[in-house]
């Protein structure tokens, strides 16, 4: 699964480790899910979109192979 999560948090002008704070995860957690290491559970994608504003949806891109 692809996503925009390096993208926009780009856009907001904060780093991966200020990220990872406000979400409550490892600033590693946040790497591999920019480099498509990791997928997140259900919840994680849930904070994510709400601290973002944007639907799941415009945050993961589901691919099917």
């Amino acid at each position: 699964m692809k996503n925009r999560l390096e993208e926009l948090r780009k856009e907001r002008g904060i780093n991966q480790e200020q990220l990872a704070e406000v979400l409550e995860v490892s600033r590693q957690t946040i790497g591999s899910l920019e480099n498509g290491r990791y997928n997140p559970s259900i919840l994680l994608a849930f904070r994510i979109s709400r601290y973002f504003g944007l639907p799941i949806e415009d945050i993961f891109i589901y691919e099917e192979e």
